[in-house]
């Protein structure tokens, strides 16, 4: 029955991704804000369809700390509904993504004209001074900068990886960062089309105020995003 209802529920995703992505297309050449009110509907209707499809529930959780203004939110990764569910609440987010994304026709249209960040991940000190360049333009409208600190999604407990752009983010933005810790994985696999019962979190957690050292902050970062993720691994 799993195996049925998760097999529905990707069809329903890739025709619902389609309808919006090309029969809604004339969006695009309207104001940004429609693009992205249009962003968060997609995500609003994947999020149903999990629930009426998977059993699925989502749960937003800490919502105190959630940013409203320009603010650096680094979320734990652990499958591909990370990238697009928190377009669903957050009210004007800007994702990091990486170039190659760019190759996926109607996506690199949308992710354009959204205004969110391509990285070359090769490209080293260049690339992140066009990150730090592009974030600060995107501040400019106060928007939700979200960036996954680990870079690819982990497997669910799995033994973490941070990277060091966000603490260069940190530093150079000089904001708040909100840490935001997930069991997506669980309930989302990094791999297949199994599709398990039960409830995705997304907790936002206490932000850390700027002014920190490098070394702190990330100590600071990957010990309140991996102790929270881990305990709602046990849900």
């Amino acid at each position: 029955m799993i195996a049925l209802r998760s097999f529905v529920f990707v069809t329903l995703f890739y025709l619902w991704s389609v309808f919006v992505a090309v029969g809604l297309s004339p969006v695009l050449f309207g104001p940004r804000r429609w693009t992205m009110a249009l962003i968060g509907v997609w995500g609003k209707g994947i999020v149903w369809l999990l629930e009426v499809c998977c059993d699925i529930k989502v749960d937003v959780r800490g919502k105190e700390h959630m940013p409203k203004g320009a603010a650096l939110v680094a979320s734990k990764h652990q499958c591909m509904f990370d990238v697009f569910a928190q377009f669903a609440w957050l009210p004007d987010a800007c994702f990091v993504t990486k170039k190659e994304l760019m190759w996926i026709p109607f996506f690199s249209w949308w992710a354009r004209r959204g205004q969110m960040i391509v990285v070359d991940r090769e490209g080293h000190a260049t690339a992140l001074r066009k990150l730090m360049r592009d974030s600060k333009e995107r501040f400019v409208d106060r928007r939700q900068l979200l960036i996954f600190p680990e870079g690819t999604r982990m497997a669910p407990g799995a033994p973490p990886d941070y990277k060091p752009g966000v603490a260069a983010l940190y530093r150079e933005l000089d904001v708040p960062v909100h840490p935001v810790a997930t069991n997506s994985g669980v309930h989302w696999p990094k791999h297949g089309f199994i599709r398990r019962p039960g409830t995705i979190v997304f907790e936002y957690l206490e932000p850390i105020m700027p002014g920190l050292k490098r070394a702190e902050f990330m100590r600071l970062l990957q010990d309140r995003i991996e102790t929270a993720s881990n305990k709602l691994l046990d849900l």
